[in-house]
């Protein structure tokens, strides 16, 4: 660094702590921006320096200023502490490597199959209506409803507030956990649920299709029409729920997820390089895409070894396991699938899933 960077960096160094800069463009470009965005960001460091009570205090202040009622701001954080084990769980998430047939086990197992089917006739009608409004196939919805909380079987119990008010202080993903807390305190300003039946997964998501409180505000339904969007006790709330997530992320009604596919023994990776995101803001990676009578020129085939199908559509080669595993050929529903949970093994099962529910 040359030494008139190194005065112009002190100089700055010792005006970032108070931020009260005179004007910015008074240093060369590369400092202005440096000392800006450290300006920007500083609260946000400075609040997650601060101990608990301070902070829970600025969070009170910062929710009065949103508009949220006193009474509720006052109740929900009343005697509210860190959770330990919450921490823990959120350091200690299993570092075993699932690879896509163990998880397809213990998911898609032919009791949960049985189950959907049974799900599938008793909501009958209510899944039609739900097709008709939102056009997801009632079979990816029940897929996705089965993984989440077996078909609502499984209830989360852990009190969400603490919960979520533990990891938005913890530093290690607090702007996130922080919105996710004011979204509760919107569902309640809203009336949309009350504060006893707050309760969800020790990482704030919520009821059977398990939806964090931001999905909630933007997603969740009532179609029961009975005036509350209750996806904990309300089967067609749930349904359509999860319908509406899918069709607001671009759903495409009568068109499927994918196939697994063949690939040639000889046919290099290189061809298809796994480097491209499928899509914004998930980190699981596809091929670029390509038409189906592209991919099929290249000798890729159905899993049966028959021809691709004779269809004007785009589509990206996934391999969970990596080259050496299954291979799979998905369309844009996929990319849906995966904004529920941007995860290929969590996105294939759905697929998966959802295929064996279809069968007669």
């Amino acid at each position: 660094m040359a030494q008139e960077d190194t005065v112009i960096y002190g100089r700055a160094h010792v005006m970032l702590f108070s931020c009260g800069l005179r004007k910015v463009s008074q240093f060369p470009a590369k400092i202005s921006l440096w000392v800006s965005l450290f300006c920007l960001f500083a609260p946000v460091a400075q609040s997650q320096n601060l101990d608990y009570t301070s902070w829970l205090e600025q969070v009170k202040t910062e929710a009065l200023e949103r508009g949220i009622k006193q009474e509720i701001i006052k109740s929900v954080f009343k005697g509210v502490k860190p959770i330990k084990r919450v921490l823990k769980k959120d350091r200690n998430q299993s570092e075993f490597k699932l690879t896509l047939d163990i998880y397809l086990r213990r998911v898609v197992t032919e009791k949960n199959v049985k189950r959907g089917k049974v799900m599938a006739k008793s909501h009958q009608k209510t899944l039609k209506m739900v097709y008709e409004r939102y056009g997801v196939a009632p079979r990816v919805i029940l897929a996705i409803w089965g993984i989440e909380t077996r078909f609502g079987l499984v209830k989360a119990n852990i009190p969400l507030i603490p919960s979520i008010v533990t990891l938005a202080y913890d530093k290690r993903r607090s702007k996130y956990f922080r919105a996710q807390l004011f979204s509760v305190l919107e569902m309640l300003n809203r009336g949309y649920i009350e504060q006893t039946s707050l309760f969800g997964s020790w990482a704030g998501a919520m009821g059977q299709p398990q939806f964090m409180p931001s999905s909630y505000l933007a997603y969740a339904q009532d179609f029961d029409g009975d005036g509350r969007r209750d996806i904990w006790n309300s089967v067609p709330d749930v349904l359509a729920s999860i319908a509406n997530y899918l069709a607001q992320h671009h759903w495409r009604r009568n068109r499927i997820w994918g196939r697994e596919i063949k690939i040639p023994i000889n046919y290099s990776k290189n061809l298809y390089p796994l480097n491209r995101r499928v899509t914004r803001g998930c980190r699981a990676k596809a091929s670029a895409p390509k038409k189906l009578i592209n991919w099929h020129r290249e000798g890729i085939r159905m899993a049966d070894g028959n021809p691709l199908p004779k269809v004007d559509i785009s589509g990206v080669i996934v391999q969970p396991d990596g080259t050496k595993g299954r291979s799979f050929l998905t369309y844009n529903n996929y990319a849906a699938i995966l904004s529920y949970n941007c995860a290929h093994l969590y996105g294939i099962t759905v697929g998966i899933f959802s295929d064996y529910l279809g069968k007669r």
